[in-house]
C-alpha cells in the first residue's frame, strides 16, 4: 500500500482473528479513598461501551487503557502484547477526547496529520494520509479550515480521522457526543455507528448516555463505584437491568426478592404476581407505562397486582407525565397529561396501581 492509498486494512474486518488478538485487561487503579478494578476483554471487530454514573470509575478506566494513569496492579494485553510498561507514545491506541483537544493553530488536515508525523512519516506522506481520512469522513472541503471554524460535528469527525490516521489497535472514546447540540448529536451518532462498524480493531466507548451505548456498543460493560456490575449485549441489558442504576437508564421499575411459582416476595415490600414460573432470588422489572392508576380501589381490573400509593411528585417525561409514587410499593408510573388531568394528581393525592401479570418480567438474581 503507497502513502496515498486508502488505508482499508484497518477499517474492513477480516476473516479471522490470530491467536490472542484483541483486548485482554484487568485494570487495577488505586486513587486515594477510590478503588478500580474492571476486567475488560474485547476481540477486533468489538465495540465496548463502558456505561456509568458520575464517579464510578469509567473515565479512569480509559486513561488506564490509553497509559495516562499507571495500574497498582493487573494486566493489559493487546493482540498478545503487554502494555502495562509500555509509554502511552508508543502504544498502537488511538483516542478521541471529550472535548476533542484539536490543535487550535493547525488546519483540519495538519490536526489529522500529527500523528502519522510523530510516527515519522514525512510531511508530503503524512498529509496525503490526512487527505485521505478526512475524504472518508466526508470533510474533504474543510481540510483547510481551524478548528474555530468548525462545527462541533466537524471538529468530532477531525479528531475521530486524526485517532484513526495512526492505524491504532485500539481505540479509544470519551464521550464523543457529549458536546454536541441534541440535533447534531443525532447525525454525528448515525455517522458514527458507520465508522464503528468499519473499524477492525478494537473500540472501546465511555459515556453516561444509554442512547449513545445502544446505538454505538457490541457489547456494555456497566461500572459503578469502580466495580464491574453487569455486563452484555445492549438487548439484554436492557430486559434484565441488575440495579438501580441500569434499570433507571432504561427506563423499568426494578425489584429484588424471592420466588415461589408465580409469586414473588420482594425483599422490602408487598408480593408481586408474574408469568414466569420460578423459585429462589429474583429480579422482578416492568416500565412505568405498564402502571394503571386509579383515585379508588378498582372493582373490574383483572390486574392481578394491586397498591395503595401517595403521589410523592410529577414531571413532565416526553410527551407524558411521569408520576413518582410511595406505599405500599414505591414506583413510577407514566400516563397521559389527559389522564394525569382527570384524575387530578398532586403531591400527597391517594391513588391505587395496578399491573398485570403479563406486563411484568421476572428473572433469577
Amino acid at each position: 500500500m503507497t502513502d496515498t492509498d486508502e488505508p482499508a486494512a484497518t477499517m474492513e474486518p477480516t476473516g479471522g482473528h490470530a491467536p490472542g488478538a484483541g483486548l485482554d485487561a484487568r485494570l487495577v487503579v488505586d486513587r486515594g479513598t477510590f478503588h478500580l478494578d474492571v476486567a475488560l476483554t474485547a476481540e477486533p471487530g468489538d465495540v465496548v461501551a463502558l456505561l456509568g454514573p458520575n464517579g464510578a470509575g469509567k473515565t479512569t478506566a480509559l486513561r488506564a487503557l490509553a497509559g495516562l494513569v499507571p495500574l497498582a496492579d493487573g494486566h493489559l494485553r493487546l493482540d498478545g502484547a503487554a502494555l502495562d510498561r509500555t509509554p502511552p507514545e508508543s502504544r498502537p491506541v488511538g483516542v478521541v477526547f471529550q472535548d476533542y483537544l484539536l490543535f487550535p493553530h493547525l488546519t483540519a488536515l495538519d490536526n489529522v496529520a500529527f500523528g502519522p508525523r510523530c510516527r515519522g512519516a514525512s510531511k508530503a506522506d503524512a498529509r496525503a494520509l490526512a487527505a485521505g481520512w478526512l475524504d472518508r469522513m466526508g470533510l474533504a472541503g474543510h481540510a483547510g479550515a481551524k478548528p474555530r471554524r468548525l462545527s462541533g460535528g466537524q471538529a468530532q469527525r477531525v479528531a475521530l480521522a486524526r485517532a484513526l490516521a495512526t492505524h491504532p489497535r485500539l481505540l479509544l472514546l470519551d464521550e464523543p457526543l457529549a458536546a454536541l447540540d441534541a440535533r447534531t448529536r443525532l447525525e454525528v451518532r448515525a455517522q458514527l455507528r458507520r465508522h464503528l462498524a468499519e473499524f477492525e480493531a478494537v473500540a472501546v466507548l465511555v459515556t453516561h448516555d444509554p442512547l449513545d451505548a445502544m446505538v454505538l456498543a457490541d457489547r456494555l460493560v456497566v461500572v459503578e463505584s469502580g466495580r464491574v456490575v453487569q455486563e452484555g449485549g445492549p438487548a439484554d441489558i436492557a430486559r434484565r437491568p441488575r440495579t438501580d442504576y441500569i434499570a433507571q437508564l432504561v427506563g423499568l421499575n426494578l425489584y429484588r426478592g424471592r420466588a415461589d411459582g408465580h409469586t414473588v416476595r420482594l425483599d422490602a415490600g408487598p408480593a408481586i404476581t408474574t408469568t414466569e414460573d420460578l423459585s429462589g432470588p429474583v429480579f422482578v422489572a416492568f416500565p412505568p407505562g405498564a402502571v394503571t392508576l386509579y383515585g379508588e380501589r378498582p372493582t373490574g381490573s383483572s390486574a392481578r397486582n394491586l397498591w395503595r400509593c401517595e403521589v410523592a411528585g410529577l414531571e413532565t417525561h416526553g410527551d407524558q407525565i411521569r408520576v413518582d409514587l410511595t406505599g405500599e410499593l414505591p414506583l413510577a408510573a407514566d400516563l397521559t397529561t389527559v389522564a394525569a388531568a382527570e384524575l387530578g394528581l398532586h403531591p400527597g393525592a391517594p391513588v391505587w396501581a395496578t399491573v398485570k401479570a403479563t406486563q411484568t418480567h421476572a428473572y433469577p438474581a
